[in-house]
């Protein structure tokens, strides 16, 4: 009884010596992380919001003076014909591009997870794409593919194929930036050399001492395994395709020439062109809106369908 007696009370006197404890350091770690929190609320919440507000209006840049016009800057997204060919071949473009670099990161991954002696020498060659600026890719990229002297085009031309104009032809202008795109894929393998590095070894082994062979392992146990890096992998490539602007402006757009084809007009390049070169600030605005209304339903659709395909080792999703 006594030395319950005596333990009771330090026990009772330690609880608020560690809720101190506790709250100085949740004070000391917000502390540490207010620059971004300050920087958050700012530039994207407060940014977002004024956004908003300039959606319902006609705003003058040099005045700084908003004039309320209700709903009509959204009802012009809905007669904008070019809205709706930006938005198609965004859409398009996603569509395209999504998979093949999914594809191509998972590929890339898989020969660096095999590779032994100078891994991180190979890691760093593959990542230095990412590290390029884009200016640099795109003006790369113009030489690689000028259907005319282009090394792609030389290229196929000595085995016998007619390369496309891939800059010129409205068939072929997607694909061109597809291809620049799977250049700095680098981002994505990175995650997914991770991904595969956490797969248990032993799955492997018990499945090759069953008889599986590669192509088996692979889907059986490495796909799902690594489905949650490939869900989330996805839903990056999604918004950042959704979001296009740079490949393509650097590629077509940048000598704001109106003889660029019309297949290399995204949803960006075309909301870009409406704030920075009309000045249409409000128009811009609602353009803003209804693609992030457009990716978060896409995202939407690909968390409820990942229901179906993901699987989580602890079983909750």
């Amino acid at each position: 009884m006594n030395a319950t007696s005596a333990t009771t009370p330090s026990r009772a006197a330690a609880r608020p010596r560690m809720s101190r404890l506790r709250r100085r350091e949740a004070i000391a770690g917000y502390l540490f992380i207010s620059p971004w929190i300050v920087g958050f609320l700012v530039f994207t919440v407060g940014a977002m919001i004024y956004s908003l507000v300039i959606s319902f209006s006609r705003y003058n840049l040099a005045t700084n003076v908003a004039r309320p016009v209700g709903t009509r800057n959204y009802e012009l997204l809905f007669a904008d014909p070019k809205v709706a060919t930006a938005l198609s071949n965004t859409l398009f473009f996603a569509v395209m591009a999504v998979p093949l670099e999914i594809c191509f990161a998972l590929l890339l991954a898989l020969l660096l997870a095999r590779v032994g002696r100078g891994a991180g020498f190979f890691r760093s060659i593959f990542y230095l794409p990412k590290m390029t600026p884009a200016v640099a890719t795109a003006s790369v990229f113009l030489l690689l593919l000028n259907g005319n002297t282009g090394a792609i085009n030389q290229a196929l031309r000595a085995v016998g194929i007619q390369g496309p104009q891939w800059l010129v032809d409205p068939n072929w202008v997607k694909p061109s930036i597809v291809l620049m795109t799977l250049w700095g894929v680098s981002g994505t393998m990175v995650i997914f050399l991770a991904a595969l590095k956490a797969v248990p070894t032993d799955l492997y082994e018990a499945a090759q001492l069953d008889g599986a062979g590669p192509v088996r392992r692979f889907f059986s146990i490495t796909v799902p395994m690594i489905s949650p890096t490939i869900f989330f992998n996805v839903i990056v490539l999604t918004i950042a395709a959704l979001q296009v602007f740079d490949s393509a402006y650097l590629l077509f757009w940048r000598d704001q020439s109106n003889a660029s084809p019309e297949s290399s007009l995204f949803y960006g390049i075309y909301l870009f062109q409406q704030a920075f070169r009309d000045f249409n600030f409000g128009f811009a605005s609602a353009m803003a809106w209804l693609l992030f209304v457009i990716i978060m339903l896409i995202s939407l659709v690909q968390t409820r369908l990942a229901k179906r395909w993901v699987y989580y080792e602890g079983g909750a999703q």
